[in-house]
């Protein structure tokens, strides 16, 4: 009955988080509610374990439809990489919950933003090129990189905002961008929590099969439908994530 349940949550999340980010939100808190005695930074890898695959996926599927700025881009995701290594490690030696009770209101000046600014991402129109667009998502990078590592809530979500409120890019080509720098920072922190042995791979391995068919159903539709429905994807997750965190930070 765990393995159903977290499986089930695993298809969701990947759903999800193949059209703009948020997954932990459902994959998480389920892993914590199925085992609740449970290490955090075990869930927090066995959430890696299965993601990273969903993750992997989307990026190859919006490769062949949206174009990439893949000069900018590999190094970003390089510099999350070592930036989400970070991270982890710190996770297996301090408690992040300190970043609870922020999170909620910097998602909520997230959501505001995007609702005040009716047509942001609509239109693809990078603001950088060269050296100045690799900085900028290289910035994008090692900041939310880490975050994810250390953290993680929200932080696909907040990758597809920097890229279309800094990069200039729309919510389609920005979804594409921030799953390929997310799936660097979720194979770095899974990579450290296995080192650790933070790893349940007899759950992992199951969850990532679902998260993937998750993954495919989720990057198809926002293939189809176009930046429009990424945005109001994005809206709902987002005011979903400001409900939950917000929730798990003054009233639990």
């Amino acid at each position: 009955m765990e393995l159903l349940l977290v499986t089930v949550a695993s298809l969701l999340a990947g759903f999800v988080d193949s059209i703009v980010g948020g997954g932990g939100l459902i994959l998480v808190p389920a892993l914590f509610a199925v085992f609740p005695n449970a290490h955090p930074a075990t869930l927090f890898g066995v959430n890696k374990g299965a993601s990273v695959w969903g993750t992997a996926v989307a990026t190859a599927q919006y490769a062949r439809r949206v174009q990439l700025r893949w000069s900018a881009l590999l190094p970003a995701a390089a510099v999350g990489f070592c930036g989400s290594l970070a991270g982890a490690w710190l996770v297996t030696v301090i408690d992040p919950g300190f970043l609870r009770k922020t999170l909620p209101f910097v998602l909520l000046a997230v959501l505001g933003y995007t609702l005040i600014k009716k047509d942001l991402g609509h239109h693809h129109t990078p603001r950088f090129t060269g050296r100045a667009e690799t900085a900028a998502a290289c910035c994008i990078g090692l900041v939310l990189g880490f975050y994810d590592g250390f953290f993680g809530p929200g932080a696909g979500s907040f990758l597809v905002f920097l890229f279309v409120r800094w990069l200039g890019y729309d919510f389609l080509n920005a979804s594409g961008s921030a799953k390929l720098i997310n799936t660097a920072t979720n194979l770095a922190a899974l990579a450290l929590f296995a080192y650790k042995g933070h790893v349940w791979w007899h759950f992992a391995l199951t969850m990532a099969v679902a998260n993937v068919a998750g993954s495919l159903l989720g990057t198809r539709l926002a293939l189809k439908h176009g930046a429009g429905f990424v945005r109001l994807v994005f809206i709902a997750v987002v005011t979903a994530l400001i409900l939950k965190t917000g929730y798990d930070a003054f009233l639990k």
